[in-house]
């Protein structure tokens, strides 16, 4: 008994690096652009397939919601993602079952999560700076927040599949 509980103590001690990880990484960058990137300056890091292009962004993902009212975008955008955030950490601390790989998903998931929304909350929109253009393929600018939710979505995607392949054989 006492073993398990203190593997559980080590696996959440290892979430929330992870979650404090993704949050510092993505909240230092986020500080470095603003400090040394002009606004709207791009900076090319590889050819013209990887720039960096300071903007503030003031709704979701490719700026989805920037133009609801003030108001409104501050539930939609912060205060309602904030308590599902919450309950993301919650549910990861106090899931016993929970596979380590779906732990790890989530915890990219909800750090990348909570820095966006730590930007919208303390300055008023999210810092991106992002941008791949590979002419067949192109993003629009990101930050590394949305790198770790999309990290996470990946990992849940490659668990999703392993699952459904492991019922299939």
């Amino acid at each position: 008994m006492q073993k398990l509980k203190s593997d559980r103590v080590a696996r959440n001690i290892a979430i929330l690096i992870i979650l404090v990880a993704n949050i510092g990484c993505d909240q230092i960058s986020k500080n470095v652009i603003r400090k040394h990137v002009g606004f709207y300056e791009t900076i090319s890091v590889i050819e013209n397939y990887v720039t960096i292009t300071y903007v503030e962004n003031t709704g979701a993902f490719l700026s989805i919601g920037s133009t609801l009212p003030q108001s409104v975008k501050i539930l939609v955008l912060s205060v309602i993602p904030l308590i599902a955030l919450f309950f993301g950490i919650a549910y990861i601390l106090l899931k016993r079952n929970l596979t380590l790989m779906s732990a790890l998903a989530l915890s990219f998931a909800i750090g990348g999560g909570i820095g966006n929304i730590y930007d919208r909350l303390v300055h008023g929109s999210v810092t991106d700076f992002l941008h791949i253009n590979f002419g067949f393929f192109q993003t629009g600018i990101f930050n590394m927040a949305d790198v770790s939710i999309m990290t996470g979505m990946f990992i849940f995607l490659i668990q999703s599949y392993n699952r459904q392949l492991k019922r299939f054989l």
